[in-house]
């Protein structure tokens, strides 16, 4: 199982000096992958929960491209509706070679109403629009002379059931947002129901977790996989790997914008993680 970290790539505390040390901290600790969100206008609903500034995901991850050499780079998630298709076929394609095949490329509806009004999208038909993104970007793929022959994975987003049938539509893996360990261990059987409904192979599982260390074990049935002790974080891994997961990132961001003011403290945390796991990679 791969082990991934979002990092912040908005809020007061963040420059391009402290999304280098990101990308460096993340890597050189030995995890796998490296994400960043999306938004495009930072209207007020955005900016209560991810103030400016907010770095644009393909400008930030292809510099970060050139800053690094293993790690995966991804998205997590674009909002598919916010861009054309072919648009994010055309910088999805380029990143992906620039970068020696490192991308992933996650993707959800979107839930911001002032930033759809904003760019002039309708926010009611996010998810038809971005069924249509999907299979704009597979169909532009598909001319491998163009963007070339290597396949991009695509983890839909989308903790619904509408979400979920997304992934098994159009994508390689369910990435659901957050969440308690029973309410995935409930979700990897809905994925597979909804396969077989389908009759279309099961995507992976690819969860977005917390990661939130206290000092205390956390308990009640409310318990976000990722938050607890060291030991009842690195039980939850454990839990998803025999889940199936292919793949976890985790996420330290705990909601509160002056987070990204003090970095260090999620690097610390990510180094403790990092040395029980014993990342390695040659």
């Amino acid at each position: 199982m791969k082990i991934g970290v979002n990092i912040l790539n908005f809020g007061p505390g963040t420059d391009p000096g402290v999304l280098r040390n990101w990308a460096r901290t993340v890597e050189g600790l030995g995890f796998d992958l490296l994400m960043v969100s999306d938004h495009i206008a930072v209207t007020p609903d955005v900016a209560e929960r991810y103030p400016a500034p907010f770095y644009e995901p393909f400008t930030t991850l292809s510099w970060l491209a050139g800053l690094t050499t293993r790690v995966r780079l991804g998205t997590t998630v674009l909002i598919a509706p916010y861009r054309h298709p072919l648009l994010t076929a055309r910088m999805a394609a380029n990143l992906d070679q620039l970068s020696g095949g490192r991308l992933v490329l996650g993707v959800g509806v979107g839930w911001a109403r002032e930033e759809f009004a904003a760019l002039g999208i309708p926010f009611e038909r996010r998810g038809r629009l971005t069924d249509e993104h999907l299979r704009g970007i597979r169909d532009a793929w598909a001319n491998t002379a163009d963007y070339g022959e290597r396949r991009i994975p695509v983890w839909v987003g989308g903790n619904s059931d509408a979400g979920l049938r997304r992934a098994v539509r159009l994508g390689d893996a369910w990435h659901p947002l957050r969440g308690t360990l029973p309410w995935l261990r409930e979700g990897a059987e809905r994925l597979k129901a909804a396969a077989e409904e389908q009759r279309l192979p099961v995507p992976a599982l690819a969860p977005r977790i917390a990661l939130q260390v206290t000092d205390s074990p956390s308990t009640g049935a409310d318990r976000p996989a990722g938050q607890g002790t060291i030991d009842q974080i690195l039980d939850d891994l454990d839990q998803l790997r025999l889940l199936g997961a292919e793949s976890v990132v985790l996420d330290p961001y705990g909601g509160d914008p002056d987070e990204t003011r003090r970095p260090e403290k999620a690097w610390q945390t990510l180094a403790a993680v990092a040395a029980h796991l014993s990342l390695t990679h040659d």
